[in-house]
């Protein structure tokens, strides 16, 4: 970014914006901007600021404006905007979305948080369709200090106690060190007009609560300055996660191994990390494969509890990714692994499995003079004239038992694969070879005892598992 020439406005606000831009980086030459604007004095602040502010940069702004229909006045403040617009001959866009109403609207997860998501969603669309950079918001310091006053209420951790970032992705915030007091004077000074949005004083709403009653309580008997407090907490908050996100990058490409769409931690080196360290690897796991959405709290201990000497059995589910805990092993990957439907298969031949991406392969051969049992655990070889020339490949069932070869006895293949060390998430992916109700060959881990290859055999039955990374051969 070039060193734009220096503006100064009264009350200061662009210079303050001014410097929120560079200090953080939030625009580059030549940026297309949408910025939104409700018709609330900090929207139109900004958008007076980046109005007077874009020829130094040079910018090309564009205007969003969501109309929820919530309120009465919502048209009237949507013609406020285009109004607005127009004298300014700024490109506007009013986006009209639906809001589903929740049963609690100042509950978790109420309207507010509904509006959130719909008006982001408006946002992120417009940006594509114009080709916007960046999205601006007009979030305040007064903002970011109800938030982390909010965080705090809602026992945070450091991640929640940083507040609102200064930019995250596409979006950023160039009024977030500037006070809505000043913003007032602003706009007065300027004489221009905004609208006001009367569910700003709906105490039902806890964000409402803290600005009308807690912190002007906090000024008046604790200090006048208490904003300013709050949202340098945020900041030394922000830092802390900014080094520790940093340095979890670095561990989780140290220890993650890339397997079936997933990740996989050796769980005592994960362990072996500080708690809070191992715990934010596991969060840049969920982040690689697309949990974006901030962890809850009942979320966040579930994570760490995955990290103790005597784990959960089962998988927490985050969205369309789980995360478990098998014997020495994590993983982090999609939910609901594929499982092997029965098939009757006539060897020689190729059969695929398409389901868990793998596919058997097996041959007929003279049993060599000098032959050797196979010691790829993904091959093994039978006596081809001890076995019935239809078979059963399936995935496990409950109830199902294994006489491995060289073993003591018949065992319930649960124990078995248990003791194997194969962790819970492959169990249903592991192909059953079976002949008359009797497991042959847990393919890839261990055969079972029926028509073993002895110096009597003649012909040999050899069937190989293969994965994807092989070609298949052809079946014609």
């Amino acid at each position: 970014m070039g060193r734009p020439n220096r503006v100064t406005l009264p009350g200061g606000l662009a210079d303050g914006v001014l410097a929120t831009i560079r200090r953080h980086g939030l625009l580059a030459g030549g940026d297309t901007v949408l910025v939104a604007v409700s018709g609330g004095a900090d929207s139109v602040a900004l958008l007076h600021a980046l109005r007077l502010l874009g020829p130094m940069f040079p910018l090309s702004l564009h205007v969003i404006h969501v109309h929820h229909g919530l309120r009465p006045e919502a048209d009237e403040d949507a013609r406020f905007v285009l109004g607005l617009c127009r004298r300014w001959a700024i490109p506007a866009h009013v986006e009209r979305v639906h809001v589903g109403v929740p049963g609690d609207p100042a509950g978790e997860g109420g309207l507010e948080a509904a509006a959130r998501r719909v008006r982001y969603a408006a946002f992120a669309a417009r940006a594509r369709e114009i080709g916007a950079s960046r999205v601006a918001t007009a979030h305040t310091a007064d903002d970011q200090a109800e938030t982390v006053c909010m965080r705090l209420l809602e026992g945070a951790g450091p991640r929640g106690l940083a507040g609102i970032p200064p930019a995250r992705g596409p979006y950023i915030r160039p009024l977030l060190e500037t006070h809505r007091r000043e913003i007032e004077a602003h706009l007065r000074a300027h004489g221009l007009p905004w609208v006001e949005d009367r569910s700003n004083r709906d105490r039902r709403f806890l964000r409402n609560r803290i600005r009308h009653d807690v912190l002007p309580f906090l000024r008046e008997r604790y200090d006048p300055d208490v904003v300013e407090l709050l949202c340098r907490a945020a900041a030394v908050a922000r830092g802390a996660v900014s080094r520790l996100t940093a340095r979890a990058a670095l561990e989780l490409a140290r220890l993650a191994e890339p397997r079936d769409g997933g990740l996989l931690l050796r769980a005592a080196e994960l362990a072996a990390l500080p708690e809070d360290l191992a715990a934010e690897v596991l969060r840049g796991g969920l982040l690689r494969l697309g949990v974006a959405a901030p962890l809850r709290a009942h979320a966040q201990v579930a994570l760490r509890r995955m990290l103790d000497p005597s784990p959960p059995r089962h998988a927490i589910c985050l969205g369309r990714v789980t995360v478990e805990r098998s014997g020495a092993w994590l993983r982090i990957g999609p939910a609901g692994a594929g499982s092997i439907s029965p098939r009757v298969w006539r060897p020689p031949g190729a059969l695929a499995l398409p389901e868990v991406g793998l596919w058997l392969e097996s041959r007929r051969l003279g049993r060599p003079a000098e032959w050797l049992p196979p010691r790829d655990p993904c091959v093994v070889a039978f006596d081809a004239d001890r076995m019935p020339a239809d078979l059963t490949v399936r995935g496990r069932c409950p109830g199902d038992r294994f006489a491995p070869f060289g073993g003591p006895g018949v065992r319930r293949l649960k124990e078995f694969l248990v003791d194997a060390g194969i962790p819970r998430w492959d169990r249903d992916r592991i192909p059953l070879l079976e002949a008359d109700g009797a497991i042959l060959w847990v393919a890839g881990v261990r055969r079972g005892r029926a028509a073993p290859v002895t110096p009597d055999t003649r012909c040999i039955l050899e069937v190989t598992l293969r994965s994807p990374l092989a070609t298949p051969p052809s079946t014609e």
